[in-house]
């Protein structure tokens, strides 16, 4: 397999980035693309020195760090070809040379896995922030994906050349580019974690992410598939209140008709807000909707009869409300990894 290339996103960034490039080449790290991502004028001195060491792609204005991984990719196919492995890394500080040099080595050794840079958040000097931010999104990453994942926003990873094009088509250029990538690739490939050392320099005041708006973006895709369910249950509802009320028929089959109907209008209503908004799916519909059409009929019988049996033992609306919980959860998986999944033949 040939040498890795190191991709590093960087924007309005200090001296510290020709020292990070100074220490790669000394540990035989040749192949090294630096994305300049809008940093502008203040900060073309330090990219001018960086060409010394590796590539310098610039972007006209700041795009994000996912548009900047990306950015790299590309280049990197245009100067040694298709697949690839990649090293991406940040260039504040926070990933040391030797653990770069780590990473390179394991996916010299092995293509089929994704690797993941670990980092120890009990260690001192860790900000509270970064601890909280971090278990809570693990744990949010294991439930929605089934896999235990300790550092979901590590920036340092190492990437084969199987993932190089869902890592160009990935969704997102922003700081959820790193998730939606991981919830991706969790799919394809086992995930393969080397410790590192954890770094934070004067306490990070030095990163970009802005807590709000950028977790936001990060949950942006469980947060929109939340939203079209519960427009789904909405809709739902609405039609069932509507058709009970207009249909001239006798009351049970009235019923059982408006329950059916307002069943299908919200499904197809869900579905088209899940392939265009949730999931943002460009494959053909028919495939989509015929596995979700089995999902959606799956679900309908495992949540009667899950129900039915609990009922036993709980009151029948906290039976349905546990059931239903489970149910979203497990849903996301499967229409995620299954319904409206761009990487099918890989996985």
């Amino acid at each position: 397999m040939s040498e890795s290339v190191v991709i590093i996103p960087a924007y309005q960034l200090e001296e510290k980035l020709i020292h990070l490039l100074q220490q790669l080449r000394q540990k035989e790290l040749e192949k090294i693309i630096i994305v300049n991502d809008g940093s502008g004028e203040a900060c073309l001195d330090i990219f001018r020195k960086a060409e010394e060491y590796g590539t310098v792609v610039t972007h006209d204005r700041n795009r994000g760090k996912g548009a900047a991984l990306k950015t790299g990719i590309r280049t990197a196919i245009e100067l040694f070809g298709k697949n690839n492995s990649y090293i991406t890394a940040d260039a504040d500080g926070q990933h040391l040379p030797d653990d770069i040099r780590k990473i390179a080595d394991v996916l010299q050794q092995n293509s089929d896995v994704l690797v993941l840079g670990i980092r120890d958040f009990k260690a001192q000097g860790v900000p509270l922030r970064s601890l909280l931010g971090n278990r809570f999104t693990s744990a949010f990453f294991r439930l929605t994906n089934g896999v235990h994942c300790s550092d979901t926003q590590t920036g340092l990873r190492g990437i084969p050349g199987k993932l190089e094009a869902l890592a160009l088509q990935e969704d997102g250029d922003r700081y959820e580019y790193e998730m939606n990538f991981l919830m991706d690739a969790a799919a394809i490939l086992p995930f393969h974690f080397i410790p590192i050392q954890t770094v934070y320099q004067d306490g990070n005041q030095t990163s970009h992410f802005r807590p709000l708006r950028d977790s936001l973006r990060v949950y942006g895709r469980f947060l929109r598939f939340a939203f079209s369910s519960l427009t789904g249950a909405a809709v739902d509802f609405l039609f069932f209140i509507m058709l009970t009320s207009t249909l001239m028929l006798p009351q049970a089959q009235k019923v059982f008709l408006a329950t059916v109907l307002a069943r299908i209008i919200s499904g197809v209503v869900n579905f088209f807000m899940n392939h265009v908004w949730s999931f943002h799916s460009t494959m053909p519909v028919g495939g989509e909707a015929v596995r979700y059409l089995l999902l959606f009929l799956g679900q309908m019988l495992v949540s009667a009869a899950c129900v039915s049996a609990l009922s036993f033992i709980l009151p029948d609306v906290a039976a349905k409300i546990l059931v239903d919980c489970c149910l979203f959860f497990i849903s996301f998986i499967i229409q995620k990894n299954w319904v409206f999944n761009k990487n099918r033949e890989e996985a």
